[in-house]
């Protein structure tokens, strides 16, 4: 099974109206220079893995209690195994909310279609004429939008989420993805934390004040069925 490099017991933010937990797994083919999982993109092997045995039976002790498992990273459909960890998972009757950047439409596509996905929260980095700038990587724009449209199509809670990181994320890039992905159902706008960051230039960067992403989610409300504010 795949190795599982974390896992966070209760994390009700995660997955939001369950009693849930989330494991984290290693590696990403993004090297967005905001990210607070370092670790995990670019040191896995420093990272002591969770037995699969160990897993198996905390999953089976909270028969009756836990309802769902985040899947989050690094970024998981870029794990081969995946497919076994959400079977595991979904044979224990429990939901499965999958975090992705969103790269990897074909492997998110069959996943959704397989049953294995009940609940996705996709990364938008930025704006996508910036893409390869924000994530540091050859990534093709369009694969962002296949995914998006995956989940809008799916029939499953889904949401679309950006962190607003000062110079990756403003006024302009607001507008621009806000056209790009509009009719999509919830879009939620994130707060900047400079802890831990990749790229340890970004430790100094000062987060946006309330006031200014309150007004920069306020330019994407025309677009999306909600727009909410996470991290204030």
């Amino acid at each position: 099974m795949v190795a599982i490099k974390g896992l966070e017991k209760f994390a009700p933010k995660d997955f939001p109206g369950f009693i849930s937990s989330t494991v984290f797994l290693a590696g990403c083919n993004f090297r967005c220079p905001f990210c607070h999982n370092a670790d995990l993109v670019l040191r896995p092997q420093s990272l002591a893995d969770i037995p699969p045995d160990f897993f198996l039976a905390y999953l089976d002790a909270r028969r009756g209690w836990l309802e769902g498992i985040c899947i989050s990273g690094g970024e998981p459909l870029a794990v081969p195994e995946l497919e076994d960890l959400l079977t595991v998972i979904k044979e224990r009757g429990l939901l499965v909310k999958l975090d992705t950047n969103g790269s990897l439409p074909d492997r998110l596509a069959r996943l959704v279609e397989s049953g294995l996905v009940d609940h996705a929260a996709l990364d938008i980095k930025s704006a996508p004429g910036r893409y390869a700038e924000v994530t540091r990587s050859s990534v093709d724009p369009a694969d962002i939008g296949r995914s998006a449209a995956i989940l809008r199509e799916a029939g499953r809670p889904y949401l679309l989420r950006t962190t607003a990181v000062p110079g990756l994320v403003g006024e302009g890039d607001i507008r621009e993805i806000s056209a790009w992905l509009s009719g999509s159902a919830v879009y939620q706008l994130q707060q900047f934390s400079p802890l831990n960051t990749l790229d340890p230039d970004f430790a100094r960067i000062k987060p946006y004040s309330s006031d200014e992403i309150r007004r920069l989610a306020d330019l994407a409300r025309p677009h999306f069925g909600e727009v909410r504010i996470e991290g204030l």
